[in-house]
């Protein structure tokens, strides 16, 4: 009776690298973000994005750095549809309710995620930062440019948002955030027209196993 062949040992190491020059090859990428299950998984989960952002929005508003009826996780909502392309009534609609549109934008302009209509003013930007100055009243100030005071004020919000430097390490770690999303999407739009989802499943299931 023939003795039984013994089983090679797998090295793990080696098999991961083997796997990950598969997916190379077959994709086209020249470069590959290890473990893959972070490019293939939670990353294109936008549930697990928005959730992130809540977190960061939750340190901010716990820290008093703004107040806003607002909760993290509408917050969130808020900058994912920004960077969606969504206008703020779409993303007040998103959220329930059409009304709180003028919420949605100051709490954007705060989070510093601006748009060109912001700075369109009907008058020169210089002039109305030195009206600001003068320590004349608002009511002063919007009679000298012909807008109303709340439209003043509205201006006078995204010029100080702009200037104010409070939030710019949160805003940085959100910026990452939606990188990393922009990234995975743009990955999995590519391997998806490739027909090779199947292929990265198969290949995330091999890794584990090698985990």
């Amino acid at each position: 009776m023939a003795a039984p062949r013994k089983k090679k040992k797998i090295n793990t190491a080696d098999r991961k690298r083997e796997l990950l020059n598969l997916f190379a090859d077959i994709s086209g990428k020249t470069e590959i973000v290890e473990p893959m299950k972070k490019i293939h998984g939670t990353l294109r989960d936008k549930d697990a994005i928005e959730r992130e952002v809540a977190l960061v929005m939750r340190e901010i508003l716990d820290q008093g750095h703004f107040k806003t009826k607002l909760k993290p996780r509408d917050l969130a909502c808020l900058v994912c549809g920004y960077y969606e392309g969504k206008n703020d009534t779409e993303i007040a609609r998103q959220l329930g309710d059409e009304k709180l549109s003028k919420t949605v934008a100051r709490a954007r302009v705060r989070l510093k995620l601006f748009r060109d209509l912001d700075f369109k003013m009907p008058f020169e930007r210089e002039l109305m930062e030195q009206l600001l100055d003068s320590g004349k009243t608002m009511k002063d100030i919007s009679e000298e440019l012909g807008v109303s005071p709340s439209t003043l004020r509205e201006y006078r919000h995204v010029i100080e948002q702009e200037k104010d430097t409070t939030l710019d390490p949160f805003l940085e770690r959100i910026r990452d955030v939606m990188e990393d999303r922009d990234l995975t999407e743009s990955m999995t739009r590519g391997l998806n027209n490739d027909g090779l989802s199947e292929a990265i499943d198969a290949t995330e299931a091999e890794l584990a196993d090698l985990s």
